[in-house]
């Protein structure tokens, strides 16, 4: 036997219709933002990870690098030696923090994607589309 489904017309059918279709929309945004965040988190650790890696290799090659030096200078030129290499790590240290503000400038900004399909949701419901 077929059941007949009831046919769902007027204003409340178009109401359950609209409300289950925006709840579709803002349900699809929410799980892109939960990707956005999953994937900023991933990125997050793997920036960490990879600058912890890059501090400790160049502090430990730096201070034996810095050891060797100094030692390879004779008693009266070893302070000079090592205000020498001050300058040099402070100089370094300068150059460092300005090529990495520019690689934050050049990064994507967080949640690019919802905010685009939000601007596309708008523009659809301006149009009538």
């Amino acid at each position: 036997m077929e059941r007949a489904t009831p046919a769902s017309g007027g204003i409340l059918g178009s109401l359950r219709n609209l409300g289950d279709g925006f709840l579709s929309c803002v349900q699809d945004r929410l799980e892109l933002i939960a990707v956005e965040i999953q994937e900023e988190k991933l990125r997050l650790i793997q920036t960490f990870i990879w600058i912890s890696a890059a501090v400790f290799s160049g502090m430990m090659a730096i201070a034996f690098a810095s050891l060797t030096l100094v030692y390879l200078f004779r008693d009266g030129a070893r302070l000079a030696a090592l205000a020498g290499l001050a300058v040099v790590y402070a100089s370094a240290m300068v150059g460092i923090i300005i090529a990495f503000r520019r690689f934050l400038a050049r990064q994507a900004r967080p949640f690019s994607g919802t905010r685009q399909e939000i601007r596309e949701d708008r523009a659809c419901i301006r149009n009538g589309n």
